[in-house]
């Protein structure tokens, strides 16, 4: 299995999560484990937990982290139950987590997975291959406003009422069943003309597919407060985002928990008991240098967003 895979914003990553050599880390999105492995050789004492639902990573990871297993726990599971991970470990809390999102250079061309638009595969796009639901059952079950709906809002593309119509209408002949088959209805909802601005015309409906397959905007905005939660104080949430929904999701989420009070501004005085709960680290997203997309052209989309747990004293009633 070939599974090749460039670490993003590394160095930007290792500075900004401050780590301990004691500390404990977790890294929901391993992938071939290049930050991790990075990660755990600056620990001394400290563990490093590594959560991936892609089997096939945590095999490479398994690989690539073999001289530190003392220090390290690889779990199969999804970032989303980071929380059921850790009370499994008998873990309350952690100096560092880091997610980076998107799919991986390695499903990306790993053409049986089915993640990309160049290559002819089954319809998949599924990051955990335990998962009974596909990229299959959204293109073939969902109905044509349901399609238009996930590939205007997860694609961001305007023609997303006729793709959404020519899928529909090219499945009542036969089930779409390979990559390219589904290629070949988006170019026919797409005009000529359109198709002549440099970008492929299946790039924003294949990443609306992936998004709904795998939940990945659901999953994000849910796991936000509840990495945060379980950090210690003073500890690090770094996220790698790849696209303008993803970092959008992330901004959003940190800015909540920075507000201090959500009263309506007429009270006399603050009854919420809102506290601020992280120092936003990063005020404008990290992104890659020039150096770095000339190495790896892939990283040209990363923004990297840090935020740090405050120490929160309930200084609205008590501790």
């Amino acid at each position: 299995m070939k599974f090749e895979h460039i670490s993003v914003l590394l160095g930007e990553v290792l500075d900004g999560l401050n780590i301990k050599k004691d500390g404990i880390y977790v890294d929901g999105t391993l992938g071939g484990a290049g930050h991790s492995s990075e990660i755990v050789k600056r620990l001394t004492t400290g563990k490093l937990i590594g959560i991936d639902q892609d089997l096939n990573a945590l095999k490479k990871a398994s690989e690539v982290l073999e001289e530190y297993s003392d220090k390290v726990i690889l779990i199969h599971n999804n970032y989303e139950n980071i929380d059921e991970v850790l009370n499994d470990l008998g873990i309350e809390k952690v100096d560092g987590i880091l997610l980076d999102l998107g799919v991986s250079s390695h499903q990306l061309d790993e053409e049986s997975r089915g993640f990309s638009h160049n290559k002819d595969a089954p319809l998949d796009m599924r990051m955990d291959e335990t998962s009974s639901f596909s990229a299959w059952d959204v293109v073939n079950k969902y109905s044509e406003e349901e399609l238009e709906k996930i590939i205007w809002n997860y694609g961001e593309d305007r023609w997303a009422r006729r793709i959404a119509k020519f899928i529909v209408e090219e499945r009542k002949e036969k089930s779409i069943d390979t990559t390219l088959q589904l290629v070949s209805a988006i170019k026919k909802a797409i005009p000529k003309e359109v198709r002549k601005d440099g970008h492929h015309p299946a790039k924003k409906t294949f990443q609306a597919i992936r998004i709904e397959v795998n939940r990945e905007l659901d999953v994000l905005i849910e796991s936000i407060p509840k990495m945060v939660n379980l950090l210690n104080p003073d500890g690090r949430l770094a996220i790698i985002t790849f696209h303008s929904l993803e970092d959008r999701i992330v901004k959003e989420g940190f800015k909540e928990l920075y507000i201090d009070c959500i009263c309506p501004p007429h009270l006399p005085k603050c009854v919420c008991q809102k506290n601020r709960e992280i120092e936003i680290i990063t005020r404008k997203p990290i992104i890659p240098s020039e150096e770095e997309i000339a190495i790896n052209p892939r990283s040209r989309s990363a923004k990297l967003r840090i935020a740090e747990k405050l120490n929160v004293l309930n200084r609205k009633g008590g501790e």
